[in-house]
Protein backbone atom coordinates (compact mmCIF):
# COMPACT_ATOMS: atom_id res chain seq x y z
CA UNK A 1 0.00 0.00 0.00
CA UNK A 2 2.85 2.43 0.76
CA UNK A 3 5.79 2.88 -1.58
CA UNK A 4 9.17 4.54 -1.67
CA UNK A 5 9.96 8.12 -2.63
CA UNK A 6 10.98 6.86 -6.05
CA UNK A 7 7.52 5.43 -6.63
CA UNK A 8 5.98 8.67 -5.35
CA UNK A 9 7.95 10.54 -7.99
CA UNK A 10 6.72 8.13 -10.62
CA UNK A 11 3.12 8.64 -9.53
CA UNK A 12 3.53 12.40 -9.83
CA UNK A 13 4.79 12.06 -13.40
CA UNK A 14 2.06 9.81 -14.77
CA UNK A 15 0.80 10.71 -18.26
CA UNK A 16 -1.70 13.55 -18.38
CA UNK A 17 -4.39 11.17 -19.58
CA UNK A 18 -4.40 9.48 -16.18
CA UNK A 19 -5.30 12.79 -14.56
CA UNK A 20 -7.84 13.84 -17.19
CA UNK A 21 -10.94 13.77 -14.98
CA UNK A 22 -9.71 15.91 -12.14
CA UNK A 23 -9.99 16.44 -8.41
CA UNK A 24 -10.32 19.42 -6.06
CA UNK A 25 -6.80 20.49 -5.15
CA UNK A 26 -8.02 23.09 -2.67
CA UNK A 27 -10.30 26.03 -1.93
CA UNK A 28 -10.07 29.73 -1.22
CA UNK A 29 -12.15 31.81 1.19
CA UNK A 30 -11.50 35.56 1.23
CA UNK A 31 -8.24 34.94 -0.58
CA UNK A 32 -6.96 32.33 1.87
CA UNK A 33 -5.93 29.00 0.34
CA UNK A 34 -6.62 25.68 2.08
CA UNK A 35 -5.40 22.49 0.45
CA UNK A 36 -7.69 19.61 -0.42
CA UNK A 37 -6.68 15.99 -0.76
CA UNK A 38 -4.30 15.14 -3.60
CA UNK A 39 -4.73 11.48 -4.64
CA UNK A 40 -0.97 10.93 -4.38
CA UNK A 41 -1.43 10.90 -0.57
CA UNK A 42 -1.66 7.13 -0.95
CA UNK A 43 1.95 6.77 -2.07
CA UNK A 44 3.51 8.45 0.96
CA UNK A 45 4.98 6.39 3.74
CA UNK A 46 2.53 5.66 6.52
CA UNK A 47 1.81 8.81 8.52
CA UNK A 48 3.78 11.14 6.25
CA UNK A 49 1.11 12.31 3.81
CA UNK A 50 0.36 16.05 4.05
CA UNK A 51 -2.48 16.95 6.42
CA UNK A 52 -5.27 18.69 4.49
CA UNK A 53 -8.93 19.60 4.91
CA UNK A 54 -9.85 17.17 2.14
CA UNK A 55 -11.07 13.64 2.69
CA UNK A 56 -8.49 11.11 1.42
CA UNK A 57 -10.05 8.62 -0.97
CA UNK A 58 -8.88 5.66 -3.01
CA UNK A 59 -9.29 7.64 -6.24
CA UNK A 60 -5.72 7.31 -7.46
CA UNK A 61 -7.13 6.53 -10.91
CA UNK A 62 -8.88 9.95 -10.78
CA UNK A 63 -11.98 7.92 -11.39
CA UNK A 64 -15.63 8.17 -10.47
CA UNK A 65 -18.49 6.53 -8.63
CA UNK A 66 -20.73 4.63 -11.01
CA UNK A 67 -24.50 4.55 -10.47
CA UNK A 68 -24.31 0.87 -9.51
CA UNK A 69 -22.43 2.05 -6.38
CA UNK A 70 -24.84 4.83 -5.41
CA UNK A 71 -26.16 2.63 -2.61
CA UNK A 72 -22.72 2.44 -0.97
CA UNK A 73 -20.94 4.97 1.24
CA UNK A 74 -18.46 5.62 -1.61
CA UNK A 75 -20.94 8.11 -3.07
CA UNK A 76 -20.59 10.35 -0.01
CA UNK A 77 -16.96 11.48 -0.37
CA UNK A 78 -15.53 9.10 -3.02
CA UNK A 79 -14.06 5.62 -2.72
CA UNK A 80 -13.35 4.48 0.85
CA UNK A 81 -12.87 8.13 1.88
CA UNK A 82 -11.30 8.94 5.25
CA UNK A 83 -11.82 12.20 7.11
CA UNK A 84 -9.41 15.08 6.55
CA UNK A 85 -7.28 16.35 9.44
CA UNK A 86 -7.61 20.11 8.84
CA UNK A 87 -10.51 22.53 8.41
CA UNK A 88 -11.37 25.36 6.03
CA UNK A 89 -12.12 28.47 8.10
CA UNK A 90 -15.21 30.24 6.78
CA UNK A 91 -17.85 32.63 8.04
CA UNK A 92 -21.52 32.07 7.33
CA UNK A 93 -22.29 34.06 4.19
CA UNK A 94 -18.75 33.74 2.76
CA UNK A 95 -18.07 32.55 -0.76
CA UNK A 96 -15.94 29.42 -1.09
CA UNK A 97 -14.20 28.69 -4.38
CA UNK A 98 -13.20 25.16 -5.36
CA UNK A 99 -10.14 24.65 -7.54
CA UNK A 100 -10.11 21.57 -9.76
CA UNK A 101 -6.74 20.57 -11.15
CA UNK A 102 -8.38 20.05 -14.55
CA UNK A 103 -11.65 18.99 -16.16
CA UNK A 104 -12.35 17.61 -19.70
CA UNK A 105 -14.74 19.65 -21.85
CA UNK A 106 -16.49 16.46 -23.00
CA UNK A 107 -17.65 15.71 -19.45
CA UNK A 108 -20.63 18.05 -19.28
CA UNK A 109 -22.95 17.92 -16.32
CA UNK A 110 -24.29 19.54 -13.16
CA UNK A 111 -22.29 20.85 -10.21
CA UNK A 112 -23.93 20.46 -6.81
CA UNK A 113 -22.90 21.43 -3.28
CA UNK A 114 -24.03 19.86 -0.01
CA UNK A 115 -23.23 20.38 3.66
CA UNK A 116 -23.47 18.00 6.60
CA UNK A 117 -22.77 18.42 10.30
CA UNK A 118 -19.26 17.13 10.90
CA UNK A 119 -18.81 13.41 11.47
CA UNK A 120 -15.58 11.47 11.09
CA UNK A 121 -16.98 8.65 8.94
CA UNK A 122 -18.64 9.03 5.55
CA UNK A 123 -21.55 6.77 6.38
CA UNK A 124 -22.63 9.01 9.26
CA UNK A 125 -22.86 12.22 7.23
CA UNK A 126 -26.36 13.60 6.61
CA UNK A 127 -26.41 15.85 3.55
CA UNK A 128 -28.39 19.00 2.80
CA UNK A 129 -28.03 20.48 -0.68
CA UNK A 130 -27.19 24.20 -0.66
CA UNK A 131 -26.63 24.99 -4.36
CA UNK A 132 -26.79 23.49 -7.82
CA UNK A 133 -26.09 24.53 -11.41
CA UNK A 134 -26.51 22.76 -14.73
CA UNK A 135 -27.55 24.13 -18.15
CA UNK A 136 -26.42 27.72 -18.64
CA UNK A 137 -27.77 28.13 -22.18
CA UNK A 138 -27.93 25.92 -25.24
CA UNK A 139 -25.28 23.24 -24.85
CA UNK A 140 -23.27 25.25 -22.32
CA UNK A 141 -23.24 23.64 -18.90
CA UNK A 142 -21.93 24.57 -15.47
CA UNK A 143 -18.86 22.45 -16.21
CA UNK A 144 -18.09 24.66 -19.23
CA UNK A 145 -18.26 27.68 -16.92
CA UNK A 146 -15.88 25.89 -14.55
CA UNK A 147 -13.38 25.31 -17.38
CA UNK A 148 -13.68 28.93 -18.57
CA UNK A 149 -13.07 30.09 -14.98
CA UNK A 150 -9.67 28.38 -14.78
CA UNK A 151 -11.21 25.19 -13.41
CA UNK A 152 -12.95 26.90 -10.49
CA UNK A 153 -16.48 26.82 -9.15
CA UNK A 154 -17.92 28.76 -6.21
CA UNK A 155 -20.80 28.57 -3.79
CA UNK A 156 -21.90 30.64 -0.80
CA UNK A 157 -22.16 29.26 2.71
CA UNK A 158 -25.70 30.03 3.93
CA UNK A 159 -25.57 33.35 5.81
CA UNK A 160 -27.66 32.15 8.75
CA UNK A 161 -25.90 28.80 9.17
CA UNK A 162 -25.17 28.03 12.81
CA UNK A 163 -21.49 28.15 13.76
CA UNK A 164 -19.79 24.78 14.06
CA UNK A 165 -17.94 22.10 12.18
CA UNK A 166 -19.31 20.76 8.93
CA UNK A 167 -18.32 18.79 5.85
CA UNK A 168 -18.94 20.30 2.44
CA UNK A 169 -19.54 17.95 -0.48
CA UNK A 170 -18.75 19.46 -3.89
CA UNK A 171 -19.73 17.22 -6.80
CA UNK A 172 -19.74 17.05 -10.56
CA UNK A 173 -21.86 14.42 -12.29
CA UNK A 174 -20.55 13.85 -15.81
CA UNK A 175 -23.32 12.93 -18.24
CA UNK A 176 -21.45 12.15 -21.48
CA UNK A 177 -22.34 8.46 -21.12
CA UNK A 178 -25.62 8.92 -19.27
CA UNK A 179 -27.91 7.82 -22.09
CA UNK A 180 -26.97 4.31 -20.96
CA UNK A 181 -27.80 2.63 -17.67
CA UNK A 182 -24.83 2.98 -15.31
CA UNK A 183 -23.28 5.51 -17.67
CA UNK A 184 -23.24 8.63 -15.50
CA UNK A 185 -20.07 9.41 -13.54
CA UNK A 186 -20.15 11.02 -10.07
CA UNK A 187 -17.09 12.86 -8.74
CA UNK A 188 -17.80 13.78 -5.10
CA UNK A 189 -15.13 15.80 -3.26
CA UNK A 190 -15.35 16.49 0.48
CA UNK A 191 -13.60 18.99 2.76
CA UNK A 192 -14.02 19.88 6.42
CA UNK A 193 -15.40 23.32 7.24
CA UNK A 194 -15.19 25.31 10.47
CA UNK A 195 -18.01 27.84 10.25
CA UNK A 196 -18.10 30.97 12.42
CA UNK A 197 -20.66 33.75 12.73
CA UNK A 198 -23.89 34.55 14.53
CA UNK A 199 -26.19 32.29 12.51
CA UNK A 200 -28.74 30.24 14.40
CA UNK A 201 -29.99 27.77 11.78
CA UNK A 202 -28.59 24.24 11.72
CA UNK A 203 -29.58 21.46 9.32
CA UNK A 204 -32.28 19.46 11.05
CA UNK A 205 -32.74 16.60 8.61
CA UNK A 206 -30.28 15.55 5.98
CA UNK A 207 -29.99 12.62 3.61
CA UNK A 208 -27.36 9.90 3.96
CA UNK A 209 -25.12 9.50 0.94
CA UNK A 210 -26.55 6.07 0.23
CA UNK A 211 -29.99 7.64 -0.33
CA UNK A 212 -28.98 10.65 -2.44
CA UNK A 213 -29.48 9.13 -5.89
CA UNK A 214 -30.85 6.15 -7.76
CA UNK A 215 -29.34 4.90 -10.99
CA UNK A 216 -32.72 5.36 -12.70
CA UNK A 217 -33.23 9.00 -11.66
CA UNK A 218 -34.07 11.21 -14.61
CA UNK A 219 -31.03 13.37 -13.86
CA UNK A 220 -28.76 10.32 -13.80
CA UNK A 221 -30.03 8.78 -17.05
CA UNK A 222 -30.05 11.89 -19.22
CA UNK A 223 -29.25 12.74 -22.84
CA UNK A 224 -26.73 15.57 -22.63
CA UNK A 225 -26.56 15.68 -26.44
CA UNK A 226 -30.23 16.52 -26.90
CA UNK A 227 -31.99 19.88 -26.98
CA UNK A 228 -33.02 20.04 -23.32
CA UNK A 229 -33.45 23.53 -21.87
CA UNK A 230 -33.78 22.34 -18.27
CA UNK A 231 -32.27 19.59 -16.18
CA UNK A 232 -33.99 17.40 -13.54
CA UNK A 233 -31.54 17.61 -10.65
CA UNK A 234 -31.08 14.35 -8.76
CA UNK A 235 -30.94 14.33 -4.99
CA UNK A 236 -32.95 16.24 -2.39
CA UNK A 237 -34.46 19.66 -2.89
CA UNK A 238 -32.35 22.68 -2.02
CA UNK A 239 -32.14 23.41 1.71
CA UNK A 240 -32.84 27.13 2.04
CA UNK A 241 -33.75 27.51 5.73
CA UNK A 242 -30.37 29.14 6.53
CA UNK A 243 -30.31 31.48 3.54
Amino acid sequence: MRFSAAILGLAASLPQLTWAHGFVSGVTVNGKWTAGSDPVWYYYEQGKAPATAGWDALNQDIGFIEPAKFGTTDIACHKSAKVGKNFVDVKAGDKITFYWNTWPDSHKGPIMNYIAPYKSTAGDLQWSKISQASIVSGNTWATDTLIASNFTSSTTIPRNLKAGDYVIRHEIIALHGATNDNGAQAYPQCLNLRVSGSGKVAPTSGVPGTSLYKRTDSGIMFNVYGSATSYPYPGPQLWTAAN
